[in-house]
C-alpha cells in the first residue's frame, strides 16, 4: 500500500496525531489507481494503518514550516525548504472485519505511515452498505444531511440511540435549530422502514415561539399538485395536533404543593404551612359526600362565630341577631355528638343575647355578658379541636391528599379553607389573619386576572368527569381512544373544533396524533414555568405507573424549544424553577420509562448543567459567544474539542454532530425542512417597499384585547 502513503506520524498524544507530509507530495492531491484523492483539507479524513486495523482521523489543522536542510558534507551551503504538516484527531477504527467503530484502542507509533482515504473507506465510515434487514438498535440508517467535505455521502443517525439517551440541539438564533428539529422529525416519518410506516410515535413539542405548526400542519405555496398529495399523505399519517391558547388549559387541581408554592410564593414561616394545610383540607373536603360537605359548611360557620367571639365587636352582635337562630336549628338535630355539644354552647349564647336585650332597632342596641362570651369561646375552642381530630379533617395532619390531582374549589380556598385552618391553629387568630392577608391578595389576583385564571381554569366551578384521563390522552395525542362525541367538557370541544371540518389543516378525530405541538408563545410568563413543569410531571408520573411488562412500550420524545427559558442553570429567584426541577428529574429518570428529551437552546451556558450532562447526542450549530463555546467543550470529550473549534464560522444550516446517535463526529449540512417552521428572518426591504395598508396594523383591535387582558 506504499502508493497510498502521504506522510508519516511524527508525534502522538491521547487523541491527536501530528503528521509530516511527504516532501515529494507537491500538491494537495495524489493520484491513485481509481481516482485522484484529496489530501490535507480541513474536515477531510486520513487513514493510519495499525496491523490489520486502520485508524480514521479527521484533519483539523494544516500548516507549513520552513526547515533547514544540512548536507552530510559540512562544507555544504545551508538551504531551507518548506515542510507541510497535518494535525488530525483520531475518531474511529476500521477493523479487520471491515466494520467501522467509533473510538480508538490501538495507537500509532512514530514514523507510522499515513494514507489518503479511499471511497471504500468512506463507504464504511458513512454507512453506505446496503441494509437488507434493519437492526433498529444498531444500524445508523436515517439520513439527516450531507457531508460538506464529501457531498456524495449522507450523514446518518440511529434514531433509537439519538432519542433513547436524550439529545441537545444548540446554536445561535438564526443558525437553523428549528429547521433541524423539523427536518429530523420529517425524515423519521418519510423513511421507508422496510415497507412500514410510523403509526404510534409520540412527539410533544413545547413551542415557545409558535413556529412548528407550519412545519407539520401546513403547505408551502411552491408545491405542485403531486407534491401536495405526497405531503398530504405524510400529514394524514402524522396527524399533528396543534394546541393553541384556547386549548392549552391545565386544571389547577393537578398541581402538587410544590407547584402551588412556586406559583404563589408564600412566606416559609407562616404562610406556607397554612397554605399547605388549607389545600389539603380543600382537596379532602371537596371530594366528600354531599352530607359531609354540608357538615363542613356548618362547621365553617361555627368557626366564623368562634372568630367573632374572639373579636367581640359590632360584627358579633350582627351575627347573633341574624345567624344564631339558623345555627341552633341545624345543630339541634345533628347526629354528631360534638355538634350536639356545640348546640349547648349556642343555647348559652342565645340566653345571654336575650338577657342583654340585644336586638336591631335603628342600629344595634343592647349588650351581651362578657363572661358569657369568654365561656362560649373557651368551650367552642375545645369542642372544635375535638371535632377536628374526630372527623376527616385530620387529613390536615397526615396530608395524604395534598399532591393528588383531586378537584377542589379554588375560590373556596381563599374564602373558606384558609380561615378554617387559621381558626384551628394555636396562637393569635388576628395576627395569623394579618400574616396571611398578602397571600390571600396574591391568590385573589390570580383568580380575577383573566390572563392567569384562563390557562389554569381557576374559575372552574365543578369537576370535569374523567378529567385526568382526558388531559393525558389529549396531550399524548391519544384522545381518539377515549373520545366521546356526546361529552361536553372543554378538551372534547377543542378536539371536535380541530377535527370536525374539511379544512386540510385540521386533524383526523379517529386516529392518533403522532405529534402534539403546544403553542406556549401566548402563555403569560407568570404561569409559563408552572404549566410546562406540570405537563412534564404528569407525563412522567403517568408512564411510571405502567406495570413492569408495559414499561417503555410508549416511548415519548419531549422537545423543549428555547429551553433556557424554563430550565435555567441559575434561578431567577430564591426558589428553584419548578420546570427545571421536573425536567432535571426526567433527564435522570425518564429513560427507564421511555421518556426522552430533545433540548434546543441558543444559550447553552444558561441551560441546566444537569440536563445537558445527561445528553448523549449533540447537534451544534454556529455558536459565537465565547462562554457558550467553552461550556459546550466541557460537555463533550477532549477528543472532539478540535472539531468544535469550527463553531464560530459554521454557515447557516450546517452543524457538528457527535455522540451516541451518530457513527462518528462529523460536520453536516442538515436536510432542508419542508415545510419549514415559521422561523424565517423578517424581510425588511420587501416590507418597506410596499404601500402602507390602511387596516394594518389593527391598532384599535390589538389595544382593545390588550386592555382586556387577552390576546
Amino acid at each position: 500500500m506504499s502508493e497510498r502513503k502521504i506522510g508519516i506520524v511524527i508525534a502522538v498524544d491521547s487523541f491527536r496525531v501530528f503528521i509530516k507530509l511527504d516532501s515529494d507530495l507537491k500538491s494537495l492531491y495524489k493520484s491513485g489507481y481509481e481516482d485522484i484523492y484529496e489530501v490535507a483539507r480541513i474536515n477531510s479524513y486520513i487513514i493510519i494503518p495499525i496491523g490489520a486495523d486502520r485508524i480514521v482521523a479527521i484533519v483539523t489543522r494544516v500548516k507549513s514550516l520552513d526547515e533547514t536542510e544540512i548536507a552530510s558534507d559540512k562544507e555544504a551551503i545551508f538551504l531551507t525548504e518548506s515542510a507541510r504538516y497535518l494535525v488530525a484527531t483520531m475518531i474511529g477504527t476500521i477493523e479487520n472485519s471491515g466494520s467501522y467503530v467509533q473510538g480508538v484502542y490501538n495507537y500509532p507509533v512514530l514514523d507510522n505511515h499515513v494514507w489518503y482515504i479511499t471511497k471504500n473507506d468512506l463507504d464504511k465510515i458513512f454507512d453506505q452498505k446496503e441494509i437488507k434487514q434493519l437492526n433498529f438498535s444498531e444500524d445508523y440508517f436515517l439520513p439527516i444531511g450531507t457531508s460538506p467535505a464529501f457531498s456524495d455521502y449522507k450523514i446518518k443517525i440511529n434514531p433509537d440511540k439519538f432519542f433513547g439517551k436524550h439529545a441537545a440541539i444548540l446554536g445561535n438564533t438564526g443558525s437553523g435549530k428549528s429547521c433541524t428539529v423539523a427536518s429530523i422529525i420529517q425524515s423519521l416519518f418519510s423513511y421507508n422502514y422496510s415497507g412500514k410506516e410510523l403509526k404510534s410515535a409520540n412527539f410533544i413539542i413545547f413551542d415557545t415561539n409558535g413556529e412548528y405548526k407550519k412545519a407539520f400542519a401546513g403547505f408551502t405555496e411552491q408545491h405542485g399538485e403531486e407534491e401536495k398529495k405526497i405531503e398530504y399523505r405524510k400529514k394524514e399519517l402524522v396527524n399533528p395536533l396543534c394546541i393553541d391558547q384556547t386549548g392549552m388549559r391545565v386544571p389547577y387541581w393537578f398541581m402538587n404543593y410544590d407547584d402551588f408554592d412556586y406559583l404563589f410564593n408564600p412566606s416559609e414561616g407562616t404562610q406556607a404551612p397554612i397554605l399547605k394545610r388549607s389545600i389539603s383540607l380543600a382537596k379532602g373536603s371537596d371530594n366528600k359526600s354531599s352530607s359531609d360537605s354540608i357538615q363542613d359548611i356548618l362547621i365553617n360557620k361555627i368557626y366564623i362565630l368562634f372568630d367573632l367571639l374572639h373579636k367581640n365587636d359590632k360584627d358579633l352582635k350582627i351575627f347573633l341577631i341574624h345567624d344564631l337562630n339558623d345555627l341552633l336549628s341545624i345543630t339541634q338535630s345533628h347526629a354528631n355528638s360534638i355538634i350536639k355539644d356545640i348546640y349547648g354552647v349556642l343555647q348559652l349564647l342565645d340566653k345571654a343575647k336575650t338577657a342583654g336585650k340585644l336586638k336591631e332597632d335603628y342600629g344595634i342596641k343592647g349588650t351581651i355578658s362578657t363572661d358569657a362570651i369568654q365561656l362560649a369561646y373557651g368551650q367552642l375552642d375545645v369542642l372544635l379541636k375535638n371535632y377536628w381530630d374526630q372527623t376527616d379533617a385530620q387529613k390536615l395532619k397526615n396530608e395524604n391528599d395534598i399532591d393528588l390531582p383531586k378537584f377542589f374549589h379554588f375560590e373556596k380556598l381563599i374564602t373558606t379553607y384558609l380561615d378554617a385552618v387559621i381558626a384551628n391553629t394555636d396562637g393569635s387568630k388576628s395576627k395569623l389573619k394579618e400574616y396571611i392577608s398578602s397571600l390571600k391578595l396574591r391568590l385573589q389576583s390570580f383568580l380575577t386576572d383573566e390572563r392567569l385564571s384562563y390557562p389554569l381554569l381557576l374559575r372552574q366551578a365543578d369537576s370535569i368527569p374523567s378529567v385526568l384521563a382526558k388531559f393525558l390522552a389529549f396531550i399524548l395525542g391519544d384522545y381518539c381512544k377515549i373520545y366521546d362525541p356526546k361529552a361536553d367538557d372543554l378538551f372534547t370541544k377543542y378536539h371536535q373544533a380541530q377535527s370536525n371540518t374539511k379544512n386540510i389543516d385540521n386533524i383526523n378525530p379517529t386516529s392518533t396524533n403522532q405529534i402534539t405541538i403546544i403553542d406556549m408563545s401566548l402563555l403569560p410568563f407568570e404561569v409559563l414555568e408552572t404549566i410546562t413543569g406540570l405537563v412534564g410531571r404528569l407525563i412522567l408520573e403517568f408512564v411510571s405507573r405502567f406495570s413492569s411488562s408495559e414499561r417503555g412500550k410508549l416511548p415519548i420524545v419531549i422537545i423543549l424549544e428555547e429551553a433556557q427559558n424554563y430550565i435555567p442553570e441559575k434561578n431567577q429567584s430564591d426558589k428553584i424553577s419548578i420546570s427545571k426541577k421536573i425536567f432535571e428529574r426526567i433527564a435522570r429518570e425518564g429513560r427507564k420509562y421511555g421518556i426522552s428529551l430533545l433540548v434546543s437552546s441558543q444559550r447553552p451556558s444558561e441551560l441546566s448543567k444537569t440536563v445537558l450532562s445527561q445528553c448523549n447526542s449533540f447537534i451544534i450549530h454556529r455558536l459565537q459567544n465565547p462562554e457558550d463555546q467553552k461550556y459546550v467543550r466541557q460537555l463533550v470529550s477532549a477528543a472532539n474539542e478540535d472539531i468544535l473549534q469550527q463553531l464560530p464560522i459554521l454557515p447557516q444550516q450546517h452543524a457538528i454532530v457527535m455522540g451516541d446517535g451518530v457513527r462518528t463526529p462529523v460536520q453536516v449540512k442538515m436536510n432542508t425542512a419542508s415545510p419549514k417552521p415559521n422561523s424565517d428572518n423578517p424581510k425588511f426591504i420587501d416590507n418597506w417597499l410596499v404601500e402602507p395598508k390602511k387596516d394594518f396594523p389593527d391598532y384599535l383591535g390589538i389595544a382593545e384585547t390588550w386592555e382586556k387582558g387577552s390576546r
